[in-house]
């Protein structure tokens, strides 16, 4: 079993290192005093494309961008629960295909009740 999850453990050990590096060698950098730290008001204040803004800075973004940002990611996580079951399907058999209509109709059922409430008009 060891030499069957061997290769994940070892990726897993050098994710954790590499971020661990990545957030801990500026720490050290500015500690050594390699980096050079002079804070001031020119260096603490926005930076925006070099030209100072004219006009309202708020601007609200309608929230149907993050709604289909939203259904993206939920698109994306059914592809993920589909491509194990594609990749497997001969050794599944007729249960895995059951089970996968199951799982498809559900999030049939839920989209067409989005779509009956109005979700995914733009307004």
């Amino acid at each position: 079993m060891l030499e069957t999850y061997g290769f994940v453990g070892l990726f897993i050990i050098v994710a954790v290192g590499f971020a661990a590096i990545m957030i801990l060698l500026p720490v050290a950098l500015r500690f050594l005093k390699v980096v050079p730290h002079h804070p001031g008001r020119v260096k603490n204040t926005t930076f925006e494309c070099g030209m100072e803004t004219i006009g309202k800075t708020w601007v609200q973004f309608n929230v149907h961008y993050y709604f289909y940002a939203l259904l993206f990611v939920a698109l994306d996580v059914i592809v993920l629960f589909l491509y194990p079951w594609a990749t497997q399907i001969r050794q599944l058999g007729f249960d895995g295909l059951f089970v996968i209509l199951g799982f498809i109709g559900i999030i049939l059922v839920a989209y067409l009740y989005a779509w009956k409430k109005g979700a995914f008009a733009w307004k």
